[in-house]
């Protein structure tokens, strides 16, 4: 049998490296690897379906799928996963120190259909009692002005929303015209003149995994419709290959007989990890993350990012929903 040819473009991972090295192979498929920057691969991919395979956002794919855009499928292999209590960001003389007192701010975004975005607007709504519509949301770049929006937006009717595309997230906040900004990447006066709005954010975030049982998904594996139709075995093929990667990678972190990685405490960390998610503390499938995912949506219909409500059972195809038992 020949092997199917295909490209393949994610950021460096650790539980993603020994598939995209070829260690451990897809059935049936020769991969082309590419490591590129997380904002290039959204954006060529998003724009131009340059790759076959690829990570990305999970809010811009919930927005695709909402419209009846069949050109994307994703797989759920959650390649990156961050709780969002860290990315809310204010000036260091600002008198801020709670998001309760959000309420009436002028925040700044990145962009609105960003997953950290949504998670952190969803929060804001339904763990701190901020109303979307009590915010003057301001859309920039965090630190280049240019940035623009990805998807179609169908934003509520009382939200106010307005971009500046000749500014930054980063020079607003420090110069006053911004109360605070949700970002996934940090901006790049942290700690010379900006700060985080939650200092001790590992504890809120645990506080809020124990209360609601949802572990932020940030990016998703996705591959070209296209792909899949002419293909449909490649998807559970590639499902397998990605979570014997994730597996590998786990061991290798929880290893206490060598230093895997060069940090220290690693393999206390994996204990706490395991207390705290019960065992699986980077799971994929569905039915792991269906708590996660039924949120995400939930927030993303609320913010105007999907189009229609979405359910968890619609994001991915049926053929890697189930699995052989012998």
């Amino acid at each position: 049998m020949s092997l199917l040819d295909l490209s393949i473009a994610l950021d460096e991972y650790d539980h993603t490296h020994d598939v995209t090295s070829g260690r451990i192979p897809v059935e049936g498929v020769r991969l082309l690897s590419m490591t590129l920057p997380i904002e290039e691969i959204f954006y060529r991919f998003a724009k131009f379906r340059e790759f076959d395979i690829a990570e990305l956002s999970m809010g811009k794919y919930v927005s695709l799928r909402s419209q009846g855009d069949q050109s994307v499928l994703a797989l759920p292999v959650f390649i990156s996963r961050a709780f969002r209590h860290s990315s809310i960001y204010v000036a260091e003389n600002s008198p801020l120190r709670s998001p309760t007192e959000l309420k009436g701010a002028r925040i700044g975004i990145p962009e609105w259909a960003q997953t950290a975005s949504i998670y952190s607007r969803g929060m804001l709504v339904h763990e701190y009692g901020v109303p979307l519509s009590s915010v003057d949301w301001v859309q920039a770049g965090v630190n280049t002005p240019g940035r623009v929006e990805k998807v179609v937006l169908k934003l509520p009717a009382d939200v106010r929303y307005r971009n500046a595309p000749d500014r930054s997230l980063d020079s607003m906040l420090l110069s006053g015209e911004l109360d605070a900004a949700l970002t996934a990447r940090p901006p790049a006066s942290l700690g010379r003149g900006i700060r985080r709005l939650i200092p001790d954010y590992r504890s809120h975030e645990e506080a809020y995994y124990r209360k609601t049982g949802i572990y932020p998904i940030m990016h998703v594996l996705v591959m070209k419709g296209d792909v899949f139709r002419a293909h449909p075995w490649v998807a559970m093929n590639l499902y397998k290959a990605f979570s014997e990667a994730r597996d590998r990678s786990m061991a290798r972190l929880c290893d206490v007989t060598a230093s895997h990685a060069p940090m220290p405490w690693l393999y206390d960390i994996s204990e706490q990890m395991r207390e705290l998610f019960k065992g699986d503390f980077y799971p994929y499938g569905l039915e792991p993350n269906r708590p996660t995912l039924e949120a995400f949506l939930q927030y993303a219909y609320e913010q105007g990012v999907c189009h229609r409500k979405l359910e968890p059972d619609e994001l991915f195809p049926k053929e890697v929903l189930s699995s052989v038992k012998v």
